[in-house]
């Protein structure tokens, strides 16, 4: 055992006695990006192999991000079994194996413009999520390309996101078909003030994954509800979910689950509401927590 293994079994000593107990896991749902990516976006080999040994007993690996559909890294698509993609916090469900929508849950049409209109009156970059691809104004995206930035993931923006001349005008033409919509301020004071803004609009929800951002989505979408929707599909129930993550846009999905588990990366406040607490992203969190709750025998 490592020193990363029994300072993780230490952490996870001060975990509730319920949350050690053994649990049936049909489905394990996966937040991605500070979850199970390394911080380099990469996918460890051990939790690639612990995804293997998991399908191979018939559990179900589902992808559960806020990514939209195109931006879902192909060393995970690639991986023979995983079927199901949540994308967009919620806003959508995707078949892998030939791409095809099983699922959305869109913005309201008028919840959305009420939105846009305040979004064009602030000094923030705004990323649209629509027809499972992601947009950003071309000005903002070449001052990436070319500044650089202190607080976005730049290379990770340049590779997932499509400039066009106006994101806000094309989310107007896509009104009915908005799956989110992502607000980045760097100022903490800001990001409050615009999101007090947000909040008084009615139909939407407002979440975030990482601490700059603000995330806007149907007054009903979560990875949650979507997740719901699967598992009825598949014949699995919320005690049998297993689900990883780090953010507050996975809080509903680790409250619904019968096994919440948190990495050591996300913040106290998400840890105090899993029941399991994990090893960093960084340090195999996600493939520790299958092989403690799944593979064990």
């Amino acid at each position: 055992m490592t020193e990363n293994d029994r300072r993780t079994d230490r952490m996870n000593d001060r975990s509730c006695g319920e949350s050690k107990k053994r649990k049936t896991v049909r489905m394990i749902a996966l937040d991605l990006d500070n979850t199970t990516l390394r911080t380099d976006k990469s996918l460890a080999p051990r939790t690639r192999e612990a995804f293997r040994k998991a399908m191979e007993r018939g559990v179900h690996v589902v992808i559960s991000t806020g990514r939209v559909f195109s931006a879902l890294p192909e060393s995970l698509t690639g991986i023979e079994g995983i079927e199901y993609a949540v994308n967009s916090n919620g806003a959508c469900i995707y078949r892998l194996a030939d791409r095809k929508l099983l699922y959305t849950n869109y913005l309201d049409p008028a919840a959305a413009r009420t939105v846009l209109d305040i979004l064009r009156e602030e000094p923030v970059v705004v990323e649209g999520f629509t027809d499972g691809h992601a947009y950003i104004n071309a000005s903002a995206y070449n001052d990436l390309r070319e500044n650089g930035s202190s607080y976005l993931a730049v290379d990770y923006i340049l590779w997932s996101r499509r400039p066009v001349p106006d994101v806000l005008a094309l989310l107007d033409e896509h009104i009915r078909e908005i799956e989110n919509i992502s607000v980045s301020v760097p100022d903490p004071a800001e990001k409050e003030r615009v999101r007090r803004r947000l909040e008084k609009v009615k139909g939407i929800t407002i979440t975030s994954s990482v601490p700059y951002n603000i995330e806007i989505g149907g007054g009903t979408t979560s990875k949650a509800e979507a997740l719901s929707h699967l598992m009825m599909k598949l014949g699995v129930t919320p005690a049998e979910l297993m689900a990883c993550g780090d953010s507050p846009n996975d809080l509903a999905m680790i409250r619904m689950a019968g096994l919440g588990v948190v990495v050591d990366n996300a913040s106290d406040a998400m840890k105090r509401e899993a029941d399991f607490v994990t090893a960093s992203n960084d340090e195999d969190g996600v493939a520790k927590a299958i092989e403690r709750f799944v593979l064990a025998e």
